[in-house]
């Protein structure tokens, strides 16, 4: 077996592609901006730099890996090489580090703290920029930008759409959208993955925690949050909770204890869409006309099809995400009781995506002109408004949701992850409704981390074919093969988030191979442990449909197209 030698270190080499991946084998962390496993190497930021025996300097992450290699990894004239780099970073970056959103969790802040950086040499004089806030989403600043490129390969290779990269050159290079339009003005989709890969905050979550504790203050106002299925599994990483954890009855506590009036878990919304998704893909089935059927959950896979590839806009599901009906359901049934407490309800969708705050401003979703949905806040910002009450999130008790619509399927909760909608359709499309069952569908194909997944099962009778894929960028591959002929299904999931929600552009950051398996894992055991695991066999669903929802299912639970 061939090694090369780092800090004197025998490290074997096993297929590794690169320098950088050997060092890492070997436990020893060295500072990286531009690197991410799954992106294409960049080698722009030089922070990985290390030194051979010939006092050759180079960067790890772009260096293959040959036999008979010497290297050490924080030699004088590395730490030097760091010390200098981050200098000029800094130079030229904002420093109102206090009053970042990233203060605490920039790369960059601790980066500067781990290499020695204790002043600037060199004066910043770069022109101000203007800070652009026209996407709901998310929020671009330009004079916290470094030029790492990671957001540009992200949005081109991960998503596949392209929206930002560099223009002009040298010390005048920025990262822009195209003409410097503004974000909502360009193909942003708000999937929010440029924010999680951004190691300062040059592209950030838009955040509205200040308007949800003016709202709590405020008396008239009836203050409802649902909390969705993914971010039970990844609220707990900034506690020091093991990650993938199921905090949800943590997070229902400290809401209560914030102020909020009643608490609801969004795996219920998602339980009515099994209801009618798998109604619509019925009814398409027997009329075999507009197939595949899309599902349209994602907020940031509709406007990418939408835009993209009008073409398919009629195949996606006109059923309102989980989201769109629960909070649509609970604005209906808190209407009577608003007037006579005179009082108002607000809904707060706490999510694991920032495409969500983009989907409540549709008018598609609203109801007869209403705004069912009033924020939506994020995992990490919900974080925030639990640290900033003083919570001892680890010593909270766990409770349960508010009534009525305290129980939720296991079918509903595995929403979060890629493959669970496909995977919760399909049970309730099912005539045998046994364990059997459940464990037959998880084998057919429909989880994992593939990009693309296929499966075929019989139904009524007839072959179905179906399709899960996750990544914009798979997605348009995807479509692009239907459109040729050359791949036909029946059903299609699609996420733009890789691997789903639990991945989600508002979800905590840096999370590795490890985290992503550890919250995939987190929602099938949030499943298993359910009392109910088919969303019919819901008694909440049921009296829902019985009484309440009798003759407003359309209005209430589908886009107004």
């Amino acid at each position: 077996m061939d090694y090369i030698t780092i800090n004197s270190i025998k490290v074997p080499i096993e297929g590794e592609k690169n320098v950088l991946s050997l060092i890492r084998k070997a436990g020893i962390d060295i500072p990286t901006f531009c690197y991410h496993s799954e992106l294409s190497i960049y080698g722009a930021c030089r922070m990985c730099v290390v030194e051979d025996d010939r006092g050759k300097i180079f960067a790890a992450c772009s260096e293959t890996p040959r036999a008979g290699m010497v290297i050490y990894t924080n030699t004088k004239k590395v730490q030097q090489y760091r010390k200098l780099i981050i200098e000029l970073l800094l130079s030229s970056h904002c420093r109102d580090c206090t009053t970042c959103q990233k203060n605490g969790m920039c790369t960059l802040q601790s980066l500067a703290y781990k290499v020695g950086v204790h002043a600037v040499r060199f004066l910043n004089n770069k022109k101000e920029e203007k800070i652009d806030m026209s996407s709901p989403s998310i929020v671009r600043d330009p004079n916290k930008c470094i030029l790492c490129g990671d957001c540009v390969r992200t949005c081109d290779e991960i998503q596949g759409l392209g929206v930002i990269d560099f223009a002009f050159r040298g010390s005048k290079m920025k990262v822009q959208p195209a003409f410097d339009k503004p974000l909502a003005e360009t193909d942003c989709v708000g999937c929010g993955q440029c924010a999680v890969v951004c190691p300062t905050a040059a592209i950030s979550i838009r955040t509205n925690v200040t308007d949800i504790w003016d709202a709590i203050e405020d008396s008239s106002i009836r203050v409802v949050a649902q909390i969705a299925p993914a971010v039970r599994v990844a609220v707990g990483d900034n506690f020091g909770i093991p990650k993938g954890e199921n905090c949800f009855g943590k997070l229902v506590s400290a809401l209560r204890i914030m102020g909020f009036d009643m608490v609801f878990d969004t795996s219920f919304g998602a339980d009515l869409t099994v209801m009618e998704e798998s109604k619509e893909f019925a009814a398409r089935l027997a009329s075999d006309e507009k197939l595949p059927l899309f599902t349209s959950c994602c907020p940031g896979w509709v406007k990418y099809c939408e835009e993209k590839y009008p073409e398919f806009a009629d195949n996606l599901s006109t059923c309102r995400s989980p989201q769109g009906m629960f909070s649509a359901v609970i604005k209906d049934y808190f209407a009577e009781k608003d007037k006579e407490d005179g009082k108002r309800t607000m809904v707060v969708s706490i999510m694991p995506c920032t495409a969500k705050k983009g989907e409540i401003l549709r008018p598609d979703n609203f109801t007869d002109g209403r705004q069912d949905t009033d924020y939506v806040i994020t995992t990490t910002e919900v974080v925030r408004m639990i640290k900033q009450m003083g919570l001892q999130f680890t010593e909270l008790e766990n409770e349960s949701a508010d009534a009525p619509f305290s129980v939720a399927s296991g079918a509903g909760k595995i929403f979060g992850t890629t493959g669970g909608v496909t995977e919760a359709v399909l049970r309730r499309l099912a005539e045998d409704k046994s364990y059997n069952t459940i464990r037959e569908i998880s084998y057919t194909g429909v989880r994992g981390f593939e990009g693309t997944k296929e499966a075929t099962i019989e139904l009524d009778g007839r072959e179905v074919k179906i399709a899960v894929v996750h990544g914009l960028a798979n997605a348009g591959r995807l479509l692009d093969r239907i459109r040729s002929g050359e791949a036909s299904y029946d059903f299609v999931e699609v996420m733009a988030c890789r691997r789903g929600c639990i991945m989600g552009g508002g979800q905590p950051s840096g999370a590795g191979p490890r985290t992503r398996r550890s919250r995939m894992e987190g929602m099938y055991n949030a499943d298993a442990s359910s009392n109910v695991r088919f969303s019919e066999e819901n008694p909440a669903v049921r009296q829902l449909y019985d009484h309440f929802l009798a003759g407003k299912e359309h209005r209430l639970l589908h886009r107004n197209l």
